[in-house]
């Protein structure tokens, strides 16, 4: 006995359960397409912050150069600043410390005697005194500092 499909010939069957091998292509394709995606944007992403801290690492080095030219060069402010520098390069300049000053008021009038600046006597190096009979001579004299027109820094209080 044979039976009969009611709605019309029968259909042979295939391996593996179905006809649905077919339909799964393009969802597989999908999964596949989205995974490469993700790999590449994960590899841009990873290059750009590579990059991003290349360029970091430049200018935390260019960061500590530019500031220890800014510490080197306020040292060299400082000691262009110091009062001693000042006078020492006031007197190369041929400047003289000025006398009692005068002021002029809002009507015209002015306020003490005006008088010219006159320089001050040379200031001679002191002289050492002479040896005693019997005492030690010193071997080697004091290191005099150096006179080389630059001014040298000196501490300021506070820093």
């Amino acid at each position: 006995m044979t039976k009969a499909r009611a709605g019309g010939a029968a259909r042979p069957r295939t391996q593996g359960g179905g006809g649905g091998g077919a339909a799964r292509m393009p969802f597989v394709l999908l999964v596949v397409a989205l995974l490469a995606g993700g790999l590449i944007s994960l590899l841009l992403l990873n290059s750009a912050l590579n990059e991003g801290s290349f360029q970091l690492s430049r200018l935390k080095k260019e960061t500590t150069a530019l500031t220890d030219e800014q510490q080197a060069l306020q040292r060299d402010v400082d000691g262009y600043s110091a009062p001693d520098a000042l006078q020492r390069r006031a007197r190369e300049l041929g400047l003289v410390p000025g006398g009692s000053p005068v002021f002029l008021g809002p009507d015209g009038k002015t306020a003490g005697t005006p008088a010219a600046a006159e320089a001050p006597a040379p200031v001679a190096p002191p002289v050492p005194p002479s040896p005693v009979p019997g005492s030690p001579t010193p071997s080697a004299p004091a290191a005099a500092p150096a006179a080389s027109g630059t001014p040298q820094p000196t501490p300021t209080p506070g820093r």
